[in-house]
């Protein structure tokens, strides 16, 4: 019985990993070529490199890697945020080290030889996981420049409170009425305010 591949979902709906450009670092036998083609049956732009670079390009959407044990000196983000989706695959017979594979932190694993299953289903969970970390990563960023911003108009107001004799209240107003009239935002003339008095001593 033929087992069922990415071609034959039922429905006609568009491949949902069609726009993604794949990269597959693994060795081009046998389970390397069934990968292949099972990804390749996704529609995504798929790139076989092998063999492994030192450095592992990081143009790609997603990424297939055959596992080895200096794996995470060859990804080059590390430390750090990925730049891809990351899915180690592990070949058949290659012990596991579990330190190494919680450095590389991968998103999804492969077990050689793959079935379709496994590929559509390591595809959509490494993707899903990516696109979750980016997201908080960007939340992450935005309330850091949010406590940074609070953190400049709490010092101008402090500067202002002293230098022009103001209240808190009206050392506020200023900087608002100020940032709307050199239409600025309010956490940028903060900004201006502290490095002016830091530069003058």
């Amino acid at each position: 019985m033929r087992q069922r591949g990415a071609d034959d979902m039922p429905g006609a709906a568009p491949m949902p990993f069609a726009d993604l450009d794949i990269g597959v670092f693994a060795r081009r036998d046998d389970p390397g070529d069934h990968l292949i083609r099972e990804l390749q049956r996704t529609r995504a732009r798929v790139r076989h490199v092998w063999p492994m670079p030192e450095q592992i390009s990081v143009d790609y959407d997603l990424i297939f890697c055959e596992f080895c044990p200096d794996l995470p000196k060859r990804l080059p983000w590390l430390p750090g945020l990925p730049s891809a989706a990351l899915i180690l695959v592990l070949p058949v017979g290659v012990p596991l080290d579990l330190g190494v594979l919680h450095l590389c932190a991968p998103h999804a694993v492969v077990h050689m030889p793959v079935t379709p299953d496994a590929v559509l289903s390591a595809l959509a969970i490494a993707r899903s996981h990516f696109l979750y970390e980016r997201r908080l990563r960007s939340r992450i960023d935005k309330l850091d420049d949010n406590l940074r911003t609070m953190r400049s108009v709490e010092r101008a107001k402090a500067i202002l409170i002293e230098t022009k004799k103001l209240s808190e209240q009206d050392a506020y107003h200023f900087l608002r009425r100020t940032a709307m009239e050199r239409r600025v935002s309010i956490g940028a003339l903060a900004a201006m305010i502290v490095d002016s008095q830091e530069l003058l001593g």
